[in-house]
């Protein structure tokens, strides 16, 4: 096991285009670590990097206590698991997962235990005799990763190994990745546009835009403080939702926007420092799904918030409430960037017609919300969230300061 630092990674290709920009992490020994972000924004560049498969244009990569800039790819001990399999369709396998270790020329005796205890670990001891043509998909991404693991190596490098299976067998592969990780313990780097696995395995979560760190943090923390408008849009399904509103003190601070006027919590205006400045300014304001519920269910010192309910979605767990407001949709680049899909298709809500925009409510499914009908939702107001309506940034965020000084140093 080794920790893996990269010290103001720079990587531009032929004609400037700059993949990654000024990129600083420190991946502690043993950490699971997720890249997350949309598409094009330097992630899988980033672990080919770590890999030796890209070579950087500036910086340091270190494993261990090696700087490892000019060693080739076999020399750094990592070991890599892809989205496609890549496995040799000839070969059983046992085969396999033993090729790897015969080409390094080890020894008989170790090959064999270090196959079967991959082989036991993975539950494919039953398969080592078939070809990769007769297993299912989770079944070869088991045989990658064993490949892996029976190497030994430093650290782990994954660029996105669930994304061929179909959502049920994501659900269980991350489960095992999970489980394979605590036996293990070996410093994992794992590339990923799909946020709930970013979530559900990461002990921290890395999320970047445009090749530069926006944010490093546990999967909790970034859900409940967003550096910035990018990882409030992009973290957190259904999206948070926008909306530019008036920050006062008449009658107690509080913020309006379209026909709403909700009081802000003078706890949290001492918990935001800086956010004091913002009275009598415009600034935009996030709020959760999720810190919506039915006013008949919620917390009776929660704001009131009646709407017009226009869609529901009823999961059985929960309840989505899709309601427009009387307030255009908010511009800004950040919250652009965060609805755009890992295939580069636009995600985003467009601007419904006569200047208003849609939002979403989750709440119990023992609600009685209906389609097309007037109900009263009520916010946790403790959870609302303020950015400059110009940076983007999260104001009165400790790290805030720091992101605009240092965007890419974490």
């Amino acid at each position: 096991m080794a920790q893996i630092s990269l010290d103001h990674i720079d990587k531009v290709y032929s004609g400037g285009v700059k993949a990654i920009d000024q990129m600083s992490l420190e991946v502690r020994d043993g950490e699971f670590m997720v890249l997350v972000g949309p598409s094009g924004c330097g992630k899988s560049t980033a672990l080919r990097s770590i890999a030796g498969l890209e070579e950087i244009s500036s910086g340091t990569i270190s494993i261990g206590d090696r700087v490892v800039n000019d060693l080739p790819p076999k020399d750094r001990d990592i070991a890599m698991v892809f989205q496609n399999y890549a496995l040799y369709p000839h070969m059983t396998v046992e085969q396999n997962l033993a090729f790897g270790l015969q080409l390094r020329k080890t020894p008989k005796t170790e090959i064999t235990r270090r196959v079967t205890e991959a082989a036991k670990m993975l539950g494919l001891e039953q398969y080592l005799k078939r070809k990769p043509a007769a297993l299912s998909g989770g079944q070869r991404q088991r045989v990658a990763m064993g490949r892996a693991i029976v190497r030994e190596p430093q650290a782990f490098l994954m660029d996105e190994p669930l994304s061929n299976l179909d959502a049920k067998l994501r659900v269980s592969m991350r489960a095992s990745l999970n489980q394979l990780h605590d036996r293990l313990g070996v410093t994992t780097i794992y590339v990923t546009h799909d946020q709930v696995e970013a979530m559900t395995l990461g002990h921290r979560v890395c999320v970047m835009r445009d090749g530069r760190l926006q944010q490093v943090d546990t999967p909790q923390h970034l859900f409940e403080s967003p550096v910035n408008l990018f990882v409030a849009g992009f973290i957190g399904s259904p999206a948070m939702n926008f909306v530019t509103a008036d920050l006062s003190r008449d009658d107690g601070p509080s913020v309006a926007f379209a026909d709403y006027k909700l009081p802000v919590p003078a706890s949290l205006i001492d918990a935001r420092p800086g956010l004091d400045k913002y009275f009598g300014k415009k600034i935009i304001l996030g709020i959760r799904p999720s810190d919506f519920e039915d006013a008949a269910l919620a917390d009776p010192s929660w704001a009131k918030f009646p709407v017009q309910v226009g869609v529901t979605e009823e999961l059985g767990s929960e309840i989505h409430v899709i309601f427009t407001i009387d307030a255009p949709q908010v511009e800004h680049s950040s919250i652009t960037d965060a609805a755009t899909g890992d295939d580069g298709s636009d995600e985003s809500v467009a601007a419904l017609v006569g200047g208003k925009s849609l939002w979403t409510a989750r709440v119990s499914a023992r609600s009685k919300v209906r389609p097309n009908s007037p109900a009263e939702l009520a916010v946790d107001t403790n959870q609302l969230q303020f950015f400059d309506a110009d940076s983007g940034l999260s104001i009165g965020h400790p790290e805030a300061t720091q992101a605009a000084a240092e965007p890419a140093t974490v």
